[in-house]
């Protein structure tokens, strides 16, 4: 279970980019400002915020380092997953993309943005800094549309400098968005008619929101075990805006024709699918937002090496389901990042660990 001593959103006031300073984790946290000038957008300026995990444990020898990046209507408070890692010998660090979380500011739309590309700044800006401080390769951790991000982003960066000269070791993805979950219908005459809208009628919400059963699933106040800032994580999601939505369609048909991101990744998933309108048992042992066989069809089209393994129990996030399958699920981490440590090794990649 999770904790935060503070969940004031940060004012203009108190910004300070290039300077670490406390998080709203508490103890063992910094957080930092990345700005990034006017949102291409329109709605103000674009910021992102690196967060990073500092245990009194000297990690001078470490194994490598993380970067983990969230998922819609989410931000970094897994706690735990950080201390995981660290025990691993790992630095640990989670971006709050623009408009997310801590990055979210007065008069912006949460999470919209017209193209996943918008990204790259932060993501390029985050791991310099992440280099620049440790030294060490890094692993690549992503949650469900965070998971689409993140790839597409790195096929980029292969096609310019690589994803191994600019100090990339591996990829871990956390039930990834690959595709539009629903019917059929959705992915081919509902497609032209969401890009259609996308461009035209941007911030027209898609009907059938407010529904609450995953977030039920997972915040204490309701049947979940989990507590964390409710204005950046709502139980019933923020709107999904038709400009998004399609910038997310283009980013799968992008995915769909193949990428090539240039290390190995592991996907971890839940076995089974559970849609539902309201919160039931059922809920709590199943994805309850994405198909599973979608995640599975497509991984293949991530490009490298590619480690698919489903998690029997395991919620969407598979790092906040019950003990059970959340063991199994760090268990199945550990034994694929000893892996790529191995296989680094043998490969002469450059620089220790993993």
């Amino acid at each position: 279970m999770t904790k935060e001593t503070s969940l004031a959103t940060p004012s203009n006031e108190t910004r300070d980019e290039g300077q670490w300073k406390a998080d709203v984790l508490g103890e063992n946290y910094q957080q930092r400002t990345l700005s990034f000038g006017p949102d291409p957008d329109g709605e103000g300026e674009a910021v992102a915020t690196l967060v990073r995990y500092r245990p009194g444990a000297n990690l001078a020898a470490a194994e490598g380092a993380v970067l983990y990046v969230h998922g819609f209507t989410d931000y970094f408070f897994q706690e735990h997953l950080a201390e995981h890692f660290a025990a691993r010998g790992y630095h640990f660090y989670a971006l709050d993309l623009r408009k997310c979380g801590r990055s979210l500011r007065e008069g912006q739309t949460p999470h919209y943005v017209t193209d996943l590309a918008l990204y790259d700044d932060e993501l390029n800006e985050a791991l310099r800094i992440v280099r620049e401080e440790t030294g060490a390769p890094v692993v690549l951790n992503a949650h469900s549309t965070g998971g689409l991000i993140l790839p597409l982003w790195l096929d980029r960066l292969n096609r310019t400098e690589g994803t191994a000269a600019a100090g990339v070791a591996g990829l871990v993805l956390n039930s990834p968005w690959f595709d539009l979950q629903g019917p059929s219908y959705y992915r081919t005459i509902g497609t032209p008619i969401i890009k259609g809208l996308g461009r035209f009628r941007k911030m027209f919400e898609l009907p059938g929101g407010k529904i609450s059963t995953y977030g039920d699933s997972l915040h204490s106040s309701v049947a979940g075990e989990w507590d964390y800032n409710l204005d950046w994580k709502p139980l019933h999601g923020f709107p999904v805006r038709f400009g998004w939505l399609r910038a997310i369609r283009n980013g799968h048909a992008r995915l769909h024709e193949g990428l090539d991101i240039g290390v190995p990744s592991l996907i971890l998933r839940s076995r089974v699918t559970k849609f539902a309108r309201r919160y039931g048992p059922a809920v709590d042992v199943a994805d309850a937002v994405l198909d599973v066989k979608q995640i599975q069809r497509w991984s293949g089209c991530l490009g490298d090496r590619t480690n698919i393994v489903p998690i029997d129990g395991a919620k969407h996030d598979v790092f906040l389901s019950s003990a059970e399958p959340l063991a199994k699920a760090f268990a199945e981490l550990d034994s694929w990042l000893e892996w790529l440590r191995a296989y680094r090794a043998e490969s002469g990649s450059p620089g220790a660990g993993a």
